[in-house]
């Protein structure tokens, strides 16, 4: 068996069809798992299984916020095939401090962020109790550790996820269930180049170079660097680790000044 081989693994990733998400879907199918995206956007959803194969995924249209869905979702896969690896990954943006963000903003970030995460664990931690363990992975952010300018509300949630992380990794360890989480900086990713357009029209090209150089590395992350180190954690060559946060961030919690 190859180094990092996921070879007869099912896995579920969760807002799997862009950004991190979908890096993390061709890396676990490049890797031999099969995959199950969770996701909104059904078109994307299909582009992907075309690029992909039918043999190597399947898309599941859910909404992570709505628990019934998710209960119907994560038992459909599960009864026809194990879960060995959950990567928690859905979730949204929100730019703004205390005073401008509204009781609205707050909702809508924790249905996702908070709840959304909760409600494929609560689905998933018994299936894979069932089955002998598995991998969780739940993507956090630098955020949950650092002050961040108007990040409130995401702050908030991301701090949720890294407790969330180290709950399960302490309460599962003897049902062979590990769970750890990756702290991302920022990533370049479609969000990004979105939120520079929406945000700095006119100056998308000094705005990138700027938050690039946030990074003390000099540049933002890849999807696929998050990916590459999602690979590991949810391997067999990361058995020995449970309930640890990864920052991977150019240096950004450790190295500014």
């Amino acid at each position: 068996m190859t180094q990092f081989s996921l070879a007869e693994k099912h896995a579920v990733v969760t807002g799997g069809c862009s950004g991190i998400g979908h890096s993390v879907v061709t890396t676990f199918v490049k890797h031999g798992a099969y995959v199950h995206i969770l996701d909104l956007d059904e078109t994307e959803g299909r582009t992907i299984l075309e690029s992909l194969g039918e043999e190597k995924a399947s898309f599941h249209s859910c909404d992570v916020s709505d628990q019934d869905r998710v209960d119907v979702v994560f038992k459909t896969i599960s009864d026809a095939n194990p879960i060995h690896i959950l990567v928690n990954n859905a979730g949204i943006a929100h730019v703004g401090n205390v005073e401008d963000t509204t009781q609205e903003d707050i909702d809508r970030v924790y249905a996702v962020n908070v709840k959304g995460v909760y409600n494929s664990l609560r689905a998933c931690v018994p299936i894979m109790k069932s089955t002998g363990g598995g991998v969780i992975l739940n993507i956090s952010s630098i955020a949950a550790s650092v002050g961040l300018p108007d990040r409130f509300a995401y702050s908030m949630s991301k701090g949720a996820v890294a407790s969330m992380t180290l709950s399960v990794a302490r309460d599962y360890l003897a049902d062979s269930i590990r769970c750890n989480s990756i702290s991302p900086a920022r990533v370049h990713t479609p969000f990004v180049d979105g939120f520079i357009a929406e945000n700095y029209p006119g100056k998308e090209k000094e705005m990138f170079e700027e938050l690039s150089k946030t990074q003390p590395i000099g540049r933002m992350g890849t999807p696929e660097e998050i990916a590459n180190l999602a690979l590991f954690l949810c391997s067999d060559e990361a058995a020995f680790i449970t309930g640890v946060d990864y920052a991977i961030d150019g240096g950004f919690t450790t190295l500014n000044t």
